[in-house]
């Protein structure tokens, strides 16, 4: 697959197919809002022994609760399906084996984060990283997003 044109959503379908748990079709919501995933709990979707779950993508919108900073909503909808917390999250984990404990592998843990690489990373990718085009993140929500993953924490 060529990076310069690969999304998202087609990654992670991809790796669910890989993962041999393809389920059909990618959905999206009315809302218009982007597929975020879930990992599904129960015997009936439990990974064998050793093995990490699938991602399972949904077009559940995610709200802003009060009090959170301005780009939570954001980041949990366009990043957290691979920068989350959770075993299943290529994300966190490649940057838990590329920094091993040096840093935190969270990005929402991270104080040493810069505007422009954050914003680099997000709009020409970063090895298995695919980009996002202003048509699937725009300006202003990278914006809100980098805002968030910068802020000043107490």
């Amino acid at each position: 697959m060529n990076k310069k044109t690969a999304n998202p959503v087609t990654v992670a379908v991809l790796a669910t197919v890989v993962a041999g748990t393809a389920t059909g079709a990618v959905a999206t919501g009315a809302t218009g809002a982007a597929p975020t995933a879930a990992v599904p709990t129960g015997a009936a979707h439990a990974a064998p022994s050793g093995h990490q779950p699938p991602i399972y993508w949904s077009p559940t919108p995610i709200a802003s609760k009060p009090g959170e900073p301005p780009g939570y909503a954001l980041f949990q909808r366009a990043c957290a399906v691979c920068h989350g917390s959770g075993p299943a999250r290529p994300g966190t984990r490649a940057l838990a084996v590329k920094y091993k404990n040096s840093l935190p592998a969270l990005l929402e843990e991270r104080t040493d984060l810069k505007a422009p690489y954050i914003k680099q990373a997000v709009r020409q990718g970063l090895t298995v990283m695919p980009l996002f085009r202003k048509t699937e993140l725009s300006d202003a929500d990278l914006d809100a997003i980098t805002t968030y993953l910068t802020r000043k924490r107490p």
